[in-house]
């Protein structure tokens, strides 16, 4: 009876700790109502998911981190705008990602942007916090520099 309610627990918790991956918005409109429900900013990740070098490198060094899920799931919502080569998208994904990287004025990846967002009378309004990409020193030298953007809001 108890290695069944020992099996039992172990099972729930791969379950549970399954559960709290981190979403990766791709709809800005959807992850902007969120960040206002919650009273946390945007972090937009431009990316180049398939081809580009330090976006790879960035993911595995710091944005697939424990420590950066921890610190992600307390201050920030998430959000994916991807410009793969090899990865289909949505024609109205395309889009909204072409226009967020003109009004940001995107010329590199990997960006990150910190904002705010407001969406009124169907147009949306970012209030920029700042900026960062690749930041060489794994997770605790990235989230220095991102609590440092977001200490200035």
């Amino acid at each position: 009876m108890k290695k069944i309610y020992l099996i039992t627990v172990f099972l729930l918790g791969i379950v549970s700790s399954q559960a709290q991956e981190l979403k990766w918005h791709t709809n800005v409109k959807e992850a902007i109502a969120i960040g206002n429900k919650e009273k946390k900013p945007l972090l937009m990740f431009f990316t180049g998911s398939d081809w580009c070098g330090w976006c790879i490198r960035l993911q595995k060094e710091v944005l697939k981190t424990p420590e950066f899920e921890k610190w992600a799931s307390a201050n920030v919502i998430l959000v994916e705008l991807d410009y793969p080569r090899r990865t289909p998208q949505t024609p109205e994904i395309k889009q909204q990602n072409n226009e967020l990287q003109q009004a940001f004025s995107i010329q590199g990846f990997p960006t990150i942007c910190f904002a705010n967002g407001t969406t009124k009378d169907g147009k949306i309004n970012f209030e920029g916090l700042g900026t960062t990409g690749y930041v060489a020193g794994g997770p605790a030298a990235w989230l220095e520099v991102a609590n440092g953007i977001l200490k200035k809001k």
